[in-house]
């Protein structure tokens, strides 16, 4: 395989976990191959004297034998094999590298604490879709990450030693998950924060991204327990709750919560209520992308910075959308759009009109229903979890009733009729909607109408529909 090869690799030598992402280029986006994940656990061999044990090394040399077998035939340049915290602080780090590099075939890098931040935070960026601002999060097995940008450039980023495995062994080392050992734990982490707190407290920030397993494993513990997936500190309170009634790490057990998250989640948990309480910390979301997905993107010779834009082009490239219907749709919904439909709503409406043919791919019958299925399913960097929930939401009723929540209803009526006006593949004379309260007001050309008598009988329909959901809607 050449030089020309689309497929990259970026490998992450975590404290508690090994993580191996194969991807490959493919219309301007990347497209994950697959995702090989070990719980290798190395920070656990790391003794007080900053020694690696030798059974935590054989762990890792084991997982790196895996990975070394589906590199074969990538172009080494397009690989990066990146090392975190355990191995930057252990003495003997030395030993574990020149092993694993024979085994890989290919150099380890011992990143510094503020590279790893970089990092994660290119991660968290070309696979997010928050404008403005963002503090990012990363709690490792040894070491925690926050880094402070906006887009692309990062402003402040600091690494501060704690971790998940780490505080587990200090502040939890005979399985007792008791409030005295939650108190130490969230008292250890807050003091480590201290000296970053006015620093970041002064710059702010508009969005809060968590971008490591602790945040994941809350977000699918909140998710069992029927609430949404934004992490709060009342939530994060409720959750301690409960794993201090488990009273032992043996009987931890909750709706949930996985397995292999178990062992670590108490102190990933307690780092996770000092960062909420020690910086104020109001909503987290999840992130789909950290540090192995800043490596790969850092791979790539052209970066499209534009993550939501790339997404649309790759999806339209993928399932050879009509191009100039979609963007034909979304201008029109651009100009029927009220002024009162706020930026996020906008952008949803512009990617639900771009993508509104999305589900002929699968066929024409239920189309609406297939689109929405896709969309549901398919990798969309640039679209947090409650985007994607929203997207699926307009493309799954672009017709019939508008059975949505309220905030997307009039984005839903705007997209609605925009395919209406638009459905016989060329664009409409200008046109205006007004607005007042549940008063939908579309004004048309005088006796444009009159020719046009199948269009007539769709914008009755929908009248109808809107009708329906609390909305009227008047031709004049």
């Amino acid at each position: 395989m050449g030089a020309s090869s689309p497929l990259y690799a970026a490998i992450d030598l975590g404290s508690n976990s090994f993580h191996m992402l194969v991807a490959r280029s493919c219309h301007g986006q990347v497209q994950t191959l697959a995702k090989v994940k070990r719980k290798v656990r190395l920070a656990a061999g790391l003794g007080d004297d900053y020694q690696l044990s030798l059974e935590a090394m054989e762990r890792g040399w084991a997982c790196l034998s895996l990975f070394a077998e589906r590199l074969d035939g990538i172009p080494a340049a397009q690989v990066r094999v990146v090392a975190t915290a355990t191995l930057r602080y252990a003495k003997n780090a030395e030993q574990f590298l020149e092993q694993g590099q024979r085994i890989l075939g290919c150099p380890i890098e011992v990143i510094s604490g503020e590279e790893e931040a970089a990092l994660i935070y290119q991660g968290v960026a070309h696979t997010s879709g928050q404008s403005g601002r963002r503090l990012v999060v990363d709690i490792g097995g040894a070491s925690t990450e926050l880094v402070i940008g906006t887009d692309f450039a990062h402003h402040e980023l600091r690494s501060l030693e704690m971790g998940c495995v780490t505080f587990q062994q200090r502040y939890f080392p005979d399985g007792q998950l008791g409030q005295p050992q939650f108190d130490a734990a969230i008292k250890a982490a807050s003091t480590r924060l201290a000296g970053l707190k006015d620093r970041y407290l002064a710059l702010g920030w508009s969005h809060c991204v968590g971008a490591s397993g602790s945040v994941q494993a809350v977000q699918e513990v909140q998710l069992a327990r029927g609430e949404d997936e934004l992490v709060t500190l009342p939530r994060l309170r409720q959750t301690l709750a409960a794993t201090v009634a488990c009273g032992q790490l043996e009987r931890l057990a909750m709706a949930g919560l996985a397995d292999e998250r178990k062992p670590v989640f108490a102190a990933g948990l307690a780092i996770l209520i000092a960062i909420f309480e020690t910086l104020e910390v109001g909503t987290m979301e999840a992130s789909g992308g950290a540090l192995r997905e800043g490596v790969i993107y850092g791979l790539l010779p052209d970066r499209d910075k534009d993550v939501r834009g790339r997404t649309l082009a790759a999806l339209e490239a993928r399932f050879s959308l009509d191009l100039e219907q979609g963007r034909r749709v979304a201008t029109l919904a651009e100009a029927l759009a009220p002024g009162s439909l706020g930026e996020r709503e906008r952008a949803l409406l512009q990617a639900a009109a771009r993508l509104h043919e999305l589900g002929l791919a699968v066929g024409f019958k239920e189309a609406a229903n297939h689109g929405a299925y896709l969309l549901g399913h398919l990798d969309l960097p640039g679209f947090c979890q409650g985007s994607r929930r929203d997207l699926v939401a307009l493309i799954a009723h672009q017709d019939g009733p508008l059975a949505v929540a309220d905030h997307l209803l009039l984005p839903l009526a705007v997209l609605r009729l925009a395919i209406r006006l638009c459905a016989a593949r060329r664009a409409p004379p200008p046109l205006q909607l007004t607005v007042k309260s549940t008063l939908l007001t579309l004004s048309l050309p005088a006796n444009w109408l009159d020719s046009r008598p199948l269009l007539t009988d769709l914008l009755a329909e929908e009248a109808a529909h809107l009708h329906n959901s609390g909305l009227r809607l008047i031709l004049s």
